[in-house]
């Protein structure tokens, strides 16, 4: 294993911090972690889901080929805080939507959703009008996005700006 930079090393001690004052206040972030519609290509997911998991929260991955109705029904079950979508199909536009109807109908709408994938700014920009909290593009670290998770969800986001 490669030594850690300066930068590195202080940035991973601050999230550690961040996720261990959330854990000491309360349960550890739940994140249902999914793949809808066709998409097969789950490399990336995977390696979300571990690095959320490394941070410390209780991801669930439901694997390839949900529904938007499958992941829902997943969140609710598992009392999740947030829902994460990995999209690389081009159907984000329907997808995102979808989810968020579906919380929404299940009085639910406190579940975080964000996202990942190929989506373009435009429509990115237009998914977070909507509802959609995240949407990080290729390139995104797993760091900013495990960061970005412990601080905006769960509650963490009120905590860290008392």
């Amino acid at each position: 294993m490669a030594p850690q930079s300066v930068a590195e090393a202080d940035a991973a001690a601050a999230l550690e911090e961040v996720c261990m004052s959330s854990a000491s206040n309360r349960p550890p972030i739940r994140v249902v972690v999914a793949k809808v519609g066709l998409d097969g290509h789950d490399r990336g997911v995977k390696v979300v889901a571990r690095a959320l998991r490394d941070a410390g929260m209780e991801v669930i991955y439901t694997g390839l080929h949900n529904s938007p109705e499958q992941v829902v029904a997943t969140a609710l079950a598992e009392d999740a805080d947030a829902i994460g979508l990995s999209i690389l199909s081009g159907a984000h536009m329907t997808l995102f939507p979808r989810v968020l109807a579906l919380l929404e109908e299940a009085s639910a709408s406190d579940i975080v959703v964000f996202g990942g994938g190929i989506i373009p700014e435009q429509d990115a920009e237009t998914l977070k009008a909507q509802g959609v909290a995240a949407i990080f593009g290729p390139g995104a670290s797993t760091q900013s996005i495990a960061e970005w998770v412990a601080s905006h969800v769960g509650g963490a986001e009120a905590a860290s700006t008392s």
